[in-house]
């Protein structure tokens, strides 16, 4: 009999596990038995608790998805699918921190990569090739160019580079922070020089997304995310910049440095309310309330001094106070504080704004915590692509060998799980791997840093598709994936938690 621990577990390329997770049926481990509390099994499963941050990662409204992946023996399927079966699947530009692959056939093939097939996934990356398979591959462990392909999909940049903090993601992240060492947490000087390279590698970034050779990057702070995307990407031709959550304070302080910028969701609620009122516009036009539905909540053509102008008459405007500027002006912005930290409070910055929101972002002095577990930290900066002062990562990945009970036999259930943040190409690379190594059928559990998820909101309307493809071809990414970025994103305020494959064939639910 041989005794399992699973603290002593090892992450892929150390070991391969075959379990039988039935809370009533014994664990089974290579050709040993043992009972497996599961307990241990799930937090083993479920390693990665960043997610469970002040935004809810896993609120109840999710919760199906979270008891799917943790209870790995429960039969894999999607319910209620939303969508129907597609060749490609939408693009999804919130990052996510955990993805979860389940098949009938073997992750094999991303185990144990040999440090040749590592270097030369690092060399392909560097150089951006792009490696194309065909429909199925007959022997994926054989497949020397898939692995490679794989480590290839596994990079990323990351700015700065703290071994010893994780800096992803940066929302929510005090309680996991607090504790460790921060070296620059009361070192004035050391915050400074952080700073100063974090501006030249943010600077960096700018100009190779306006060069069109970066598609698109992420700056994180502890409070927001902005997603910057180059010309051509989301149906934009022009550079755009998505700010999520923000506050009055914030679009306060881009408005006085001159930053033009709109409220996509508050500008689309506003006009479903319009469209709505006019349908009752003849039962309305001798209402009192007529006009007042404007931006910022405020009475149309009423001035503040003529609405008290009554207090006058009576003679008594000495003796009652009105309301000061400060009170004023936050009553005509009642509307606008409402979606303060909501997704609706999403930001869109367009065209050369971009430019003077860099600016504002470098000298933006509430950018860094001053206080706290994160204070004196500068922004994370993600990327697809190297850039001055980045440091090459890679995410996180293992394979969990399954055997699920059904009726009076076992079924083989294969899960491969990366761990990190998943940018929206990095989901597509490795479903195209996926698509040609396992047949044409997995599913997926995907789970979405929520900030982030308000970020497939559509904002524009779609250019030519083949000039916007023909410009970005230098960026570092697969035509395939280019052409999904391409799209204008459909998934609104959700993200896309279940993905599918039967038949190469994709669904998904958002």
């Amino acid at each position: 009999m041989v005794l399992v621990n699973l603290n002593e577990l090892r992450p892929l390329h150390d070991s391969s596990l075959l379990l039988d997770i039935s809370s009533t049926a014994p664990c089974v481990v290579g050709v040993a038995c043992q009972h497996v509390c599961p307990q241990k099994l799930k937090a083993f499963l479920d390693p990665l608790q960043e997610n469970k941050s002040t935004w809810k990662e896993e609120c109840s409204e999710r919760a199906d998805f979270a008891t799917l992946t943790n209870d790995l023996h429960l039969p894999v399927s999607i319910p209620d699918v939303s969508s129907s079966p597609s060749t490609e699947f939408p693009a999804d530009w919130s990052i996510k921190t955990r993805l979860l692959f389940t098949s009938s056939q073997p992750f094999t093939w991303a185990e144990h990569l040999k440090a040749q097939e590592e270097a030369q996934g690092f060399a392909q990356h560097c150089r951006a090739t792009s490696v194309n398979f065909p429909q199925s591959i007959q022997e994926p462990k054989l497949s020397t160019e898939l692995r490679c392909a794989f480590q290839q999909s596994l990079i990323y940049w990351l700015h700065p580079s703290l071994p010893w903090l994780q800096l992803f993601p940066r929302i929510g992240a005090d309680r996991k922070i607090a504790g460790k060492t921060s070296l620059c947490s009361h070192d004035e000087t050391l915050q400074q020089v952080l700073m100063s390279e974090w501006s030249v590698s943010f600077t960096s970034l700018y100009n190779l997304l306006k060069a069109k050779l970066c598609p698109y990057f992420y700056v994180c702070t502890y409070q927001f995310t902005v997603l910057f995307r180059a010309a051509g990407l989301a149906g934009s031709d022009v550079i755009t910049a998505v700010i999520s959550p923000t506050t009055r304070g914030l679009r306060e302080a881009m408005r006085n440095e001159g930053i033009e910028f709109s409220l996509p969701l508050v500008e689309e609620t506003r006009s479903k309310t319009q469209k709505n009122s006019e349908t009752n516009l003849d039962t309305e036009v001798n209402s009192p309330e007529t006009g007042k539905n404007t931006e910022d909540g405020e009475e149309q053509g009423v001035s503040d001094d003529e609405s008290f102008s009554w207090l006058e008459e009576m003679g008594v405007q000495d003796k009652i106070k009105k309301p000061d500027a400060i009170s004023i002006k936050l009553r005509k912005e009642k509307n606008e504080v409402q979606v303060d930290h909501k997704p609706e409070s999403v930001a869109l910055v367009k065209g050369t704004n971009t430019f003077i929101l860099l600016n504002f972002l470098i000298n933006c002095k509430s950018l860094v915590a001053a206080a706290g577990p994160q204070a004196g930290l500068p922004p994370t900066l993600l990327s697809p692509v190297a850039f001055r002062g980045a440091t090459m990562q890679t995410l996180k990945a293992r394979s969990i060998n399954v055997k699920t009970p059904v009726h009076s036999c076992y079924n083989d259930i294969f899960s491969l799980e990366i761990t990190g943040p998943v940018m929206p190409h990095c989901l597509h690379a490795l479903t195209m791997l996926l698509k040609s190594a396992q047949r044409g059928a997995f599913s997926a559990v995907l789970y979405t840093h929520e900030p982030t998820a308000v970020f497939n909101t559509n904002t524009e309307q779609i250019l030519n598709k083949e000039t916007m493809c023909k410009d970005l071809t230098k960026c570092g990414l697969h035509l395939k994936t280019l052409d999904q970025l391409i799209q204008l994103p459909t998934l609104g305020k959700s993200s896309i938690r279940l993905l599918e494959m039967r038949d190469y064939a994709y669904t998904w639910k958002s």
